[in-house]
C-alpha cells in the first residue's frame, strides 16, 4: 500500500511537470539572452542580474503562488475566477465585490492575451537554435519564421483530436528537459563556483542602485524568468496542491542551476547571443541536435498547456455567463477538463502566426512580453489582499500579500517602458476579450431588465384559467427559462397570447454551480395543472448531456420552446451586443438539442 502511494505521488509530480511547468520551464531559452542583449556582461552585472532572477522566482512565484495563492483553494480549484468566488462567499454585495469582479475580468483578459504571445515567443526562440548548427548559420529569417509557423499550425490543428493520448508523455519529456537544464547549468557552475553568491539579494540591490533608471527598466526583461508562474495556482484543480508544490521545488532548483550556468557562459563568451544553445553546444557539440529536438518538444508542450488553459478559462467564462456562448467539443472520455473550442482555437492560431510575422525574432517579441504577466500577478496579489483581509487565521499572509503586490506592481511599472517597443500589443490583445466581457455582461443584465420576467405565482393565475378551458395540445412541451420561478416573456407570449398550451408543460432551468463538476437534476411536479419544472444544477466546467437527463426523468418531449430576442437599438454598444448574440450559438445550439423538435419564439426588445 505504501509502495502504491509512493508511486502515485511520483506520477503526480511528473504529470505536474508536463501540465503546469511548460511555460516557466522554457523561459531559460530566451530570458538571459534578452537581458544581456541590453546589459554589459561584467561580473558585477552578471551577479546582479542572477540575484534579481533568483529573488524574482522566489517572491513572485514561490511566495505569491506556491505559498499564498495555493493556500486559497475554492473546492479544490484555483485561479482568479476562484478568488472571486471566495470573495462572493465572504463579502456582502457592494463596492469590494464590484472591484473584485472588475479585477477578475481584467485578469482573465490578460491571461488570454498572454496565451497569444507565449506560443509565439517559445516556438520562435526554439527554432532560432538552428542557427548554431554548422552550415545553417546563414539560414534566412523568413525560413525560421516559416518553420515556427508550420509547427504552430500543426499544434493548433491537433487540438480537435484531443491531447489525452499524448498527455501522458508530456511529464516524462519535461522531466528530461529539467534534468538537462540542471546538468548543463551545473557543468558551468563547477568552473566558477563563486557564481553561487548571486543568491544574496545584496547583488541585485547593488545592480539597481548603480544602474539607476536603466537598471530599473532591466526588471521588465528579468520578469520573463517568472512567466507561467500563475499556472501553479490556476492548474491546482487538475492535480492537487502537493504534486505541484513538490514538482515546483525541483523545477526551481533546475532553473536556478541553468540560469547561473548561463551567467558564467555569458562572462566567458561575451560574443554569444543565444546563451542556452551556445552553452550546450560548447559543452557537448554531439548532443546539440538532440537537445534542440528536446527544446522544440518542450516549447510545444509549453504552448499546449497555454492553449488548454485558454480553452478552460473561456469555458469557465461561458458557464459563469461572463462570456458569450461558443461551440464546445468534448475531446476525452476520461479527462473531464479536456475540451476544444473551435472559435478560440482558430483565433489563437491566427493571432500567434500574426505575432510571429510582426516581431520576426524572439528578442523583438520579448519587448511585447511581460506586461500581461506582471499585470496578472498584480491583480492576483490585490485580490489576495481582499481575501486575507477577511480571513484572519494566519496573520502573516496579509502583510506578505501586500509586500508581494508592491513588488509585482513595481515590475508592472518597469514593463511600461516596453510600450513603444511593442508591449502595446499586450494591451490590444487583452482589450479584445475585456471589451467582449464588459459588453456581454452589461448587455445580458440590460436585456434581462428589459424583458421583465413574470413571477411564478403571478403567472399561475392566468395559466390555470387557460389550462382549465381544456384546449390543450396532446403531448409534452419543454420551455427553457433562466429560473423556473421567474417566467420568461416568450413563455407568457406563447401561452397567454398564442394560446399554445400542451397537456404536460415542463419549465427547464439550468444553474451553474461554483463546483467544477457534478450534475444534479430535480423534477418538481404539480406546480400547477399540467405544469412541472426540471431544475438542473451543473458544475461550471461540466458539459451537459441534456437529452440524457430528460430520459432519466421519463420526459419524452414533443416540442421544445426557447426564446429568441430581436434587439432594436440605436446605441452602438448594444448594436455590438446584438451582433455578438447573432453570430454566436444560441442556448439550444450550445447544448446540442434535437433540431427537429425546436421552436424559437421571437421577442422584440428595445434597448
Amino acid at each position: 500500500m505504501k509502495h502504491h502511494k509512493q508511486e502515485s505521488f511520483w506520477v503526480g509530480v511528473i504529470r505536474a511537470m508536463g501540465i503546469v511547468f511548460g511555460d516557466i520551464g522554457t523561459s531559460p531559452i530566451y530570458t538571459l539572452a534578452v537581458v544581456f542583449a541590453l546589459t554589459p556582461r561584467t561580473e558585477a552585472s552578471v551577479l546582479g542580474i542572477l540575484s534579481l532572477v533568483v529573488w524574482t522566482l522566489l517572491i513572485l512565484v514561490t511566495v505569491e503562488y506556491a505559498w499564498l495563492a495555493m493556500s486559497l483553494p475554492y473546492k479544490g480549484q484555483g485561479g482568479e475566477i476562484m478568488l472571486r468566488e471566495i470573495l462572493r462567499k465572504t463579502v456582502k454585495p457592494g463596492r469590494q465585490l464590484a472591484v473584485a469582479g472588475f479585477l477578475t475580468f481584467l485578469g482573465v483578459s490578460l491571461l488570454l492575451g498572454d496565451g497569444v504571445i507565449t506560443p509565439a515567443i517559445t516556438l520562435l526562440s526554439a527554432v532560432e537554435g538552428l542557427l548554431l548548427i554548422p552550415g545553417l548559420e546563414t539560414l534566412r529569417l523568413e525560413i525560421l519564421i516559416a518553420i515556427a509557423a508550420v509547427i504552430a499550425v500543426g499544434l493548433f490543428s491537433f487540438q480537435s483530436r484531443g491531447t489525452d493520448r499524448v498527455a501522458g508523455a508530456f511529464g516524462p519529456i519535461m522531466l528530461v528537459w529539467f534534468l538537462s537544464l540542471a546538468i548543463t547549468g551545473l557543468v558551468s557552475v563547477v568552473t566558477m563556483p563563486g557564481i553561487l553568491k548571486s543568491v544574496n539579494p545584496w547583488y541585485g540591490l547593488q545592480f539597481l542602485k548603480e544602474n539607476g533608471l536603466a537598471g530599473f527598466f532591466v526588471l521588465s526583461e528579468v520578469i520573463l524568468c517568472a512567466t507561467g508562474g500563475e499556472a501553479l495556482y490556476a492548474d491546482m484543480g487538475h492535480l492537487g496542491k502537493k504534486p505541484i508544490l513538490h514538482a515546483w521545488y525541483f523545477v526551481f532548483a533546475a532553473l536556478l542551476c541553468n540560469y547561473m550556468g548561463q551567467g558564467i557562459f555569458a562572462l566567458q563568451h561575451p560574443e554569444t547571443k543565444y546563451l542556452l544553445f551556445g552553452m550546450v553546444q560548447h559543452q557537448a557539440p554531439y548532443l546539440y541536435i538532440p537537445f534542440l529536438v528536446l527544446t522544440v518538444m518542450a516549447t510545444i508542450i509549453a504552448s499546449q498547456s497555454i492553449i488548454s488553459g485558454a480553452f478552460s478559462v473561456v469555458y469557465q467564462g461561458i458557464t459563469t455567463r461572463i462570456m458569450p456562448l461558443l461551440k464546445v467539443s468534448y475531446t476525452s472520455s476520461q479527462m473531464k477538463a479536456q475540451i476544444y473550442i473551435p472559435f478560440v482555437n482558430g483565433v489563437l492560431m491566427c493571432a500567434v502566426i500574426f505575432m510571429m510575422l510582426i516581431f520576426e525574432r524572439s528578442e523583438n517579441l520579448a519587448a511585447a512580453y511581460g506586461m500581461a504577466v506582471t499585470g496578472s500577478m498584480t491583480i492576483t496579489s490585490l485580490m489576495m489582499i481582499l481575501v486575507f483581509s477577511h480571513i484572519r487565521k494566519v496573520r502573516w499572509k496579509l502583510p506578505s500579500a501586500i509586500l508581494v503586490s508592491l513588488i509585482a506592481f513595481t515590475y508592472f511599472i518597469a514593463t511600461l517602458s516596453k510600450i513603444p517597443h511593442g508591449a502595446y500589443w499586450s494591451l490590444i490583445l487583452a482589450a479584445i476579450p475585456f471589451a467582449a466581457i464588459l459588453i456581454w455582461t452589461r448587455g445580458q443584465q440590460r436585456l434581462y431588465d428589459a424583458l421583465r420576467p413574470l413571477e411564478l405565482h403571478t403567472f399561475l393565475v392566468g395559466y390555470e384559467q387557460i389550462y382549465r378551458k381544456g384546449r390543450t395540445i396532446p403531448g409534452t412541451a419543454l420551455l427553457f427559462c433562466r429560473d423556473y420561478r421567474m417566467i420568461s416573456p416568450y413563455i407568457v407570449h406563447t401561452i397567454f397570447r398564442s394560446n399554445i398550451i400542451y397537456e404536460r408543460n415542463i419549465l427547464i432551468s439550468i444553474t451553474r454551480t461554483s463546483e467544477p463538476f457534478g450534475v444534479a437534476a430535480e423534477l418538481k411536479q404539480d406546480l400547477g395543472p399540467g405544469l412541472e419544472a426540471l431544475d438542473i444544477h451543473a458544475g461550471y466546467r461540466e458539459i451537459l448531456d441534456i437529452e440524457r437527463l430528460f430520459k432519466e426523468h421519463g420526459i419524452q418531449e414533443k416540442v421544445i420552446f426557447y426564446g429568441v430576442e430581436d434587439i432594436v437599438t440605436r446605441n452602438p454598444v448594444w448594436q455590438l451586443f446584438s451582433l455578438i448574440k447573432r453570430v454566436t450559438p444560441n442556448f439550444v445550439q450550445f447544448n446540442k438539442l434535437p433540431p427537429s423538435r425546436l421552436q424559437g419564439i421571437v421577442t422584440r426588445v428595445e434597448m
